[in-house]
């Protein structure tokens, strides 16, 4: 058996072509990975729509289930509608009064506007007759007393002429009986004296009739005097016209308002009834289903969620010393752990603040306890051309993700 005996020599050579081996590799790794950036601290994101009921009721229907792929608009959930519908119904007889409102008091305002007009020229006419009124009704009263005055005058004459014939009648009676006058003279004493009674009568009358007169034309002056009052009261009324108007035009102006609302409660209303048939916001796969049949929900309760896997995108998380030559537009290749293939993408948008920042406790460096610790920041990754049907990219699944920073 011959035995091979390693030399000096031999071992030198071996050495040297393993250092050769050695550099060679070298310099073919640095080549390699000259001008690529590597992590696989990255994963597939996507938008996530959230369903939540916009108002309260039971659940009647419930069209889907989890994991069901939906178009956007199909229906997903039937909330009972009867109460909404009810309100709609009292809310469209509540904008039927407020129209019918409003047309009354817009047809008020030229109605007021005339007829406060017409107020005011008759208020003024009646004041300028009351008035004249009063001054004729003066003058009558002052020539029934100046009547009144004169029938007193006469009576107060007639009486004077009574008592004289009386007086002149008793003389006669005297001198008749002593024959001392013919019986002529005692007949025309006699006559004088019935007519003296006569005409005291007569002045009586006349001065009843001045009274009368006078009486009358005061009341006639305290009507026409009563009646300028009124008039005038009437003329300051018709004088609130303007405030009137304003006052009409104001109701107007709230009847508008109230109908503006009716309208809003109208919409409202309306829109509580679409709302409670649920529709898919975007077209996606139904996840996280915790709706059933029978269950009474309360706006803004979650339901499910609706997943568009059209959408996604790769958020990879790179340290932020491989940011150096990293910027937007560079070319880049996604390895789905889940399929085992890879997919051509692009950097869309590097992100403004490392992770951290926005953890739920982000670090404090402060205190004093300062440990520098390499960060990593999110590089959004858009891919390229068209995706396999078959294979779904999801949201949340491990990729690794290199980019060509060169």
């Amino acid at each position: 058996m011959k035995v091979q005996i390693w030399t000096r020599e031999s071992v030198r050579r071996i050495l040297v072509v393993a250092g050769i081996a050695l550099v060679i590799g070298a310099a073919l790794w640095w080549w390699y990975s000259r001008g690529r950036e590597t992590t696989d601290n990255a994963q597939i994101d996507g938008h996530i729509a959230p369903v939540a009921s916009r108002v309260g009721g039971t659940v009647l229907e419930v069209k889907v289930i989890d994991n069901q792929a939906v178009t956007a608009g199909a229906l997903l959930v039937q909330i009972d509608s009867r109460d909404y519908e009810v309100a709609l119904a009292r809310a469209r007889a509540d904008l039927a009064d407020a129209e019918a409102a409003l047309e009354a008091a817009r047809a008020g305002i030229p109605i007021t506007a005339t007829t406060t007009s017409s107020q005011v020229t008759t208020a003024t006419a009646a004041v300028e007759r009351s008035g004249a009124g009063v001054a004729i009704a003066g003058k009558d009263v002052d020539a029934a007393r100046s009547r009144l005055a004169a029938a007193q005058a006469r009576l107060r004459e007639a009486q004077a002429n009574e008592i004289r014939a009386a007086r002149d009648l008793d003389r006669m009676k005297q001198l008749i009986a002593k024959d001392e006058v013919s019986q002529q003279q005692y007949d025309a004493a006699v006559a004088a004296a019935d007519a003296a009674r006569a005409s005291v009568e007569g002045a009586k009358a006349l001065a009843a009739e001045g009274e009368q007169a006078v009486s009358a034309a005061e009341d006639r002056r305290s009507q026409s005097v009563e009646a300028t009052r009124q008039a005038q009261a009437d003329l300051r009324t018709a004088g609130t016209a303007p405030a009137q108007v304003a006052v009409i035009r104001a109701r107007a102006a709230s009847a508008e308002a109230r109908l503006a609302q009716a309208k809003a409660v109208l919409a409202q209303a309306e829109l509580n009834v679409a709302y409670t048939s649920i529709r898919a916001p975007v077209a996606g796969v139904v996840s996280k289903k915790s709706v059933e049949i029978g269950q009474v929900v309360s706006p803004g309760q979650p339901l499910m969620a609706i997943v568009p896997l059209d959408t996604i995108w790769v958020t990879a998380n790179f340290k932020e010393t491989q940011l150096t030559d990293m910027k937007p537009g560079q070319k880049a290749r996604i390895h789905v752990d889940t399929y085992g293939r890879e997919y051509d993408g692009h950097i869309d948008s590097i992100a403004a603040a490392t992770g951290a920042r926005f953890s739920l406790l982000p670090p404090e460096n402060a205190t004093g306890n300062y440990v520098k610790v390499v960060q990593r920041i999110p590089v959004k990754i858009v891919l390229d051309g068209p995706r396999d049907p078959e294979r779904p990219l999801r949201p949340g699944m491990s990729v690794t993700a290199r980019v060509f920073t060169r």
